[in-house]
């Protein structure tokens, strides 16, 4: 007999003004939003070692674009033994997207404008 495994659904994250401003900040770095970048993409959660071998900086500088990642919230880490794994906060960016386009005028919550640029 096999067990039944039931998901929980996600709770709709909350932003407040000064969390949103720590994400924009950190994601304004484009170092660090390029390791967001290969978290993302990245199949499973990313090591620290593997993030270091995809980017071209040293140690010291990834430990801090990582922190910064991580004190803002978008990124959460499982330490096992002594490495490090990175992965998106579930939510999170979506939260921050909704927020942005929330800024439109005639947006309308769930659609993307589909307005030309001017």
């Amino acid at each position: 007999m096999t067990a039944k495994v039931v998901e929980k659904p996600q709770a709709a994250v909350k932003l407040t003004r000064a969390r949103r401003t720590a994400i924009l900040k950190a994601l304004a770095d484009p170092r660090r939003f390029e390791l967001l970048v290969r978290i993302a993409s990245a199949p499973s959660p990313l090591s620290c070692a593997e993030a270091g071998t995809a980017l071209p900086i040293c140690a010291a500088t990834l430990s801090h674009h990582i922190k910064e990642l991580e004190t803002a919230g978008v990124i959460s880490i499982r330490r096992v033994g002594k490495f490090h794994y990175m992965s998106l906060r579930p939510g999170v960016l979506e939260a921050l997207a909704s927020s942005l386009i929330a800024l439109e005028p005639n947006a309308r919550p769930g659609k993307l404008s589909t307005s030309p640029q001017s």
